[in-house]
């Protein structure tokens, strides 16, 4: 099995545009993805997908390797679309988020480690390491699987819901929050670029719906390793006193 690893990085964000281009301790943010994530065993290449030729030179400047792809993707799954599909050779396709400098390789070993399965398609992380706040906040999404570790439903609200619950829900039911990396059979991503959005998924702001809402199934790897993602401007001085 050949597994490829792809980072889609798109120098204007909404919320904090030219952050890949962010000095961390002297490191560049996209730099410091790249060097943890090629320190996955089970990740054969790593390629950083992205629209701007500043970032492509910036990777090319350490020794890295980088792609230009179309500005107009309105994903980083789209973005990790194109380019896989210009490498038949490969089994899988992680899509590795460009805003985790701190990206751990155990967490990419174990989602590459899924696909041993041969009925495991597309795979995730989610984390039993959630507080009663995190059920609250909307920018937690949290997931519910079935007994094969499959989700069936992501959701920025508090899933399940409790209302009619006597007792301590949160000391009761194992709460599942979601980590944001994916790993798809080559062939399976190929099919999930081609599909239409769906009213769910707009709803919810969440692009994984319309994933299931088409039938696919997405096996929940779950993980005690966590690391902090730099979203906005806020969060750097977080990261920066961990690096």
């Amino acid at each position: 099995m050949k597994v490829l690893g792809i980072i889609p990085a798109r120098y204007a964000s909404s919320r904090f545009p030219g952050k890949p281009l962010l000095d961390l301790k002297g490191k560049t943010m996209i730099r410091r993805v790249y060097e943890g994530a090629v320190k996955a065993q089970y990740i054969d290449r790593v390629i950083v997908a992205t629209d701007d030729e500043r970032i492509l030179e910036e990777v090319k400047s350490f020794g890295g390797e980088a792609v230009l792809t179309s500005d107009l993707h309105p994903s980083g799954t789209d973005r990790c679309g194109e380019v896989a599909s210009q490498h038949a050779d490969y089994d899988v396709v992680i899509n590795i988020q460009g805003d985790e400098p701190l990206v751990d390789f155990r967490q990419l070993d174990l989602l590459a480690g899924a696909f041993k399965n041969p009925g495991v398609n597309i795979a995730t992380l989610g984390t039993r390491l959630i507080s009663e706040e995190d059920l609250q906040n909307p920018n937690r999404i949290k997931i519910v699987t079935n007994h094969q570790k499959e989700a069936l439903y992501f959701s920025r609200s508090f899933i399940p819901n409790t209302a009619n619950f006597k007792g301590n829900a949160f000391e009761f039911y194992p709460f599942l929050r979601h980590i944001g990396l994916y790993a798809y059979r080559r062939e399976t991503l190929l099919e999930l670029i081609s599909l239409e959005p769906t009213k769910l998924e707009q709803v919810e702001s969440l692009e994984q719906l319309r994933w299931l809402y088409y039938g696919h199934k997405i096996h929940v790897v779950e993980t005690d390793i966590e690391t902090p993602n730099i979203d906005v401007p806020e969060d750097v001085e977080k990261v920066i006193s961990m690096l």
